[in-house]
């Protein structure tokens, strides 16, 4: 599976933005996924996940009533809608795709077999 991941950029503190992530497989509905990210000189954090056919969603703390993942499995694309953005959120943000199924699994960086590129998201004060 490739994933391309997109529409990052330069925001101030409290705009929106929408991310997505293409996949170029048709098996793309056979896979959890995911939006992780990583800021400089930090380990790779999870931020939230969807499972395959999108009713089940799982978001970390810190963006949770924040940020919305969905997916279209007819597209090959999942979807990282970000709101109220805070100079926090500054990261470069990846998609992943998972054969896990748990929260407990799917907030793990080792669950994911296939990453996207990373798209910089920047959030100014």
């Amino acid at each position: 599976v490739q994933l391309q991941a997109s529409g990052g950029g330069l925001v101030q503190a409290g705009d929106s933005l929408r991310l997505s992530c293409a996949a170029s497989a048709r098996t793309f509905s056979s896979y959890a996924m995911g939006w992780f990210r990583q800021a400089p000189g930090k380990e790779r954090e999870f931020v939230a996940a969807i499972s395959l056919s999108g009713d089940i969603t799982y978001y970390a703390d810190s963006v949770k009533g924040r940020f919305t993942i969905s997916r279209d499995n007819a597209k090959n694309t999942v979807f990282l809608q970000m709101n109220s953005l805070k100079p926090e959120d500054t990261a470069v943000y990846y998609c992943a795709a998972s054969r896990a199924y748990t929260y407990t699994y799917l907030r793990q960086v080792n669950q994911y077999s296939f990453w996207g590129q990373g798209t910089q998201v920047t959030v100014s004060s």
